[in-house]
């Protein structure tokens, strides 16, 4: 009984401040406890794993509620950020040009290599990463 409460502790905690570390030094848990709760108990990992999604959740409102204020007051930085990062106007563009001589000649791999990191490049990134503890 006593250590859901000391889980159900870190959890909040986890919510507050999506950092491990940090959730661990509030309550006095240390960190190999937690990844062996983990490792241990598959609830306690899908509950980790909410507590940690709520808390950037949290983060990313508050942060983004900074940002609103820093454009209300005129800040450029802030002004830029947002518009390049919200707006396709102002996104950051690839722009490829290229001249074939015969259109039958096939590429090259180095040019097939060329063509496919510049797609990259121009595709929006996939955030997929989960593994943020």
């Amino acid at each position: 009984m006593k250590k859901n409460k000391i889980k159900d502790s870190f959890l909040e905690q986890l919510r507050k401040i999506p950092i491990v570390q940090v959730a661990c030094e509030k309550t006095n848990i240390s960190r190999n406890s937690i990844y062996r709760w983990r490792k241990e108990d598959p609830k306690f990992l899908d509950e980790m794993e909410l507590a940690l999604s709520e808390g950037e959740a949290l983060v990313n409102d508050m942060s983004e509620n900074q940002l609103l204020s820093l454009i209300k007051d005129r800040n450029w930085n802030a002004i830029s950020f947002w518009l390049r990062h919200r707006n396709p106007k102002f996104r950051e563009k690839v722009e490829a040009t290229v001249k074939l001589e015969n259109q039958n000649t096939p590429l090259s791999p180095e040019q097939e290599d060329l063509i496919k990191k510049a797609l990259l490049l121009a595709m929006p990134p996939q955030n997929n990463d989960k593994s943020k503890s």
